[in-house]
């Protein structure tokens, strides 16, 4: 247990556990977090960010985002502290990175940039860049890339706070009650589409991730450490499974932040064109289309709003021709799609976790015991699957609480996001430009192409197809 103690991915461990933990109160009567910060899409900035509960609502935006300031300055400090960090310079330096990546969560959420075409009327824009709320990781990334290359000396004053690791590995523990809880609500959904669903998320796991690795590494030259990120970021759920596959194999933190923003600008695309060519391919197969946006979207905002897109498009064409179905079926499909993929990652992390340090990054000459394999095991995925697995049980057991509970996820999910844009920036501000281009950022996006465009997509129609053509959902009577 000393190693827990002693460096960032056990206190990842604490930490994540430690939120989630808190983030229950609501069960047994007690807002302990209700007062974090919670940013929305915006309009008009004084309605960007408030309390995340009600009962705190009095409190207004600027009171929640200083006590969510100065909670994660605390707990942050006092671990900095017990792992024999340099505290003096820990507190201004983490002042300075965690108002600047809020700045730029900030920004990521104004309607301009987040709003999805399909939330577009409600806001009164006739147009946006659609990239959801997670336009708020790229701006930190790009502002880190600024600050780092052209005022070095300046991000050299923050160094003792720049710790990606550990922010990516604190949000990724936190990031497994949200899940754990989607996967409590999807086992209500129908047993056709749940069964289906899986089964499609294993087909595309064994499918798409080797071919994608097999291509990096064959046909482009990158050695490990990019081709696993880079396979997960592209074929499974992009920002969350690129940062997990990174953690796991012990890859640089810039390696999965910069496959995570190519995520995030391809699913603008996806997000674009796909919906439009399912309405017109798949309007006689809707449960199809849907599948195929939860498979090929790789960002759970970008692919819920694909899915929401294509329901109005498909069922528009439908009812031109006196075929009424009952919304939302194609929605609970794509969510359903989501869901089991986000489960997946967990899993997946843990698998190649075992592998690197068994087998592909074991010390020379060295027999690996159970000891040294737990040592040098990434901690942060034991809290992962320990935060799903207890989200899972108590959806399953507190049914009759079951919006408390769900409050309690919306919580505690507040600090998954923060701590994800404070990865954003400070692995920019660790990038330097020049290394960048070394390292083949052209390349990893010429890869990018060629996987998504040149057969994720279609393999990911295909299985849909496979598992889901021929269902359909309800007919109703039409207006």
């Amino acid at each position: 247990m000393k190693s827990v103690w002693n460096n960032e991915d056990g206190w990842a461990l604490v930490l994540g556990l430690g939120l989630f933990l808190l983030a229950l109160g609501p069960i047994v009567g007690m807002d302990v977090l209700g007062w974090a910060v919670a940013t929305q899409v915006w309009r008009e900035p004084v309605r960007a960010i408030q309390p995340v509960s009600k009962g705190y609502a009095s409190w207004g935006g600027g009171a929640a985002l200083g006590l969510t300031f100065l909670f994660l300055l605390g707990v942050l400090t006092v671990a900095v502290m017990l792992m024999g960090g340099k505290v003096r310079r820990f507190v201004p330096a983490f002042t300075v990175v965690f108002g600047l990546s809020f700045l730029c969560w900030w920004l990521g959420h104004w309607v301009y940039i987040a709003a999805t075409p399909d939330k577009r009327p409600a806001w009164g824009v006739s147009w946006s860049l659609g990239l959801t709320g997670e336009a708020g990781y790229l701006l930190a990334l790009i502002a880190g890339l600024l600050l780092g290359n052209f005022w070095p000396k300046a991000a050299a004053t923050l160094q003792e706070a720049i710790r990606p690791e550990w922010y990516i590995k604190t949000a990724i523990v936190v990031m497994g009650a949200a899940v754990g809880v989607k996967a409590a609500e999807a086992s209500g959904l129908a047993a056709a589409i749940l069964f289906r669903g899986f089964a499609a998320i294993v087909e595309a796991y064994l499918i798409y991730w080797a071919l994608v690795y097999f291509v990096a590494r064959r046909y482009f030259g990158f050695s490990r450490e990019w081709a696993a990120p880079l396979a997960s970021g592209i074929s499974i759920c992009g920002v969350s499974a690129a940062i997990a596959t990174g953690a796991a194999i012990r890859a640089r933190p810039v390696v999965p932040i910069l496959v995570s923003s190519l995520v995030v600008i391809f699913s603008v695309v996806e997000l674009l064109i796909l919906p439009w060519i399912a309405s017109h391919l798949l309007v006689h197969e809707p449960l199809v289309a849907a599948a195929w946006m939860g498979l090929a979207v790789k960002t759970d905002g970008a692919a819920v709003a694909s899915g929401a897109i294509t329901e109005a498009l498909v069922y528009a064409q439908a009812s031109s021709s006196g075929l009424y179905y009952d919304r939302g079926w194609m929605l609970m499909t794509t969510t359903t799609v989501k869901v089991f993929i986000d489960i997946f990652i967990g899993i997946w992390a843990f698998l190649l976790a075992i592998i690197w340090t068994c087998a592909i990054d074991p010390k020379p000459g060295e027999r690996l015991p159970l000891r040294a394999i737990w040592e040098r095991f990434p901690k942060f995925v034991l809290g992962y699957l320990a935060t799903f697995a207890l989200a899972l049980i108590l959806a399953h057991t507190l049914t009759h609480r079951g919006g408390e509970l769900k409050t309690a996820i919306e919580q505690v999910d507040i600090f998954r996001r923060l701590f994800f844009v404070l990865t954003f920036f400070t692995i920019g501000m660790t990038s330097n430009f020049r290394k960048l281009r070394e390292e083949g950022l052209a390349r990893l996006a010429l890869v990018y192409v060629i996987c998504l465009f040149g057969f994720i997509l279609w393999i990911g129609l295909a299985i849909s197809w496979l598992f889901f053509h021929g269902v359909y959902p309800p007919i109703v009577q039409g207006n």
